[in-house]
């Protein structure tokens, strides 16, 4: 009984829906003002406030267990982001994550338990080599998550922009993606390699996470 009445309560969301529509068809989504500019801002100023008080690490590759800091790979700063913090901004995001995985999970059947999310920060000349989301020893992570935090004054010839490669008709092409404020894009994890191309100017903030199973 409690089944029929969750469908009855369903209501379709057209964003979700589009979004849900783009992992069919092309294995990522691309959403611009998911995130409002009143709310890019408190997010920024959190990253901002705990990245001034020297909260943020060197970013490593490789999973827990096999962390290692290769500045040739990449060389951004990060902070990870503990949902149980009362951090309002913080809060603010994760209800929008939550909405959204839930849905996911109520229309999609994906099985999302998990999630993990980190600030990042990408100081000038840094970047990101090409690489995929996922690990010999744990394929956990289901959808890779970017929400970009940069301010309006944010340019392309700035650099930072995600490149996503795929495969068509057995032929490699390219998505450029910039990291433009309140923007997300979302990827397969095990599905698409990407990298972040170097920043030529200012620094580069988002928000970067993975929704995972099991």
């Amino acid at each position: 009984m409690k089944e029929l009445f969750d469908q009855l309560d369903f209501v379709e969301n057209p964003l979700y829906e589009n979004i849900i529509t783009d992992l069919i068809e092309q294995q990522y989504s691309i959403i611009d003002d998911f995130f409002s500019p009143e709310e890019v801002t408190l997010l920024r100023d959190s990253l901002l406030e705990k990245y001034e008080e020297d909260n943020f690490k060197k970013a490593a590759i490789g999973n827990k267990f096999e962390e290692k800091i290769i500045n040739a790979i990449r060389g951004d700063f990060v902070l990870w982001i503990d949902e149980k913090k009362n951090d309002p901004s913080e809060q603010l995001f994760f209800s929008k994550i939550n909405n959204l995985v839930s849905y996911l999970n109520e229309t999609c059947f994906l099985g999302i338990l998990h999630k993990e999310f980190h600030y990042a920060v990408y100081p000038k000349g840094t970047f990101y080599k090409r690489h995929l989301d996922t690990f010999q020893n744990d394929n956990r992570r289901k959808l890779s998550f970017v929400c970009y935090l940069n301010d309006d004054l944010w340019k392309n010839d700035n650099g930072g922009e995600l490149t996503i490669y795929k495969t068509e008709n057995n032929q490699e092409i390219t998505k450029n993606i910039y990291p433009l404020p309140g923007r997300i894009v979302i990827f397969e994890s095990q599905v698409l390699e990407h990298e972040v191309k170097p920043v030529l100017a200012a620094e580069r903030y988002s928000i970067t996470g993975w929704l995972k199973t099991r």
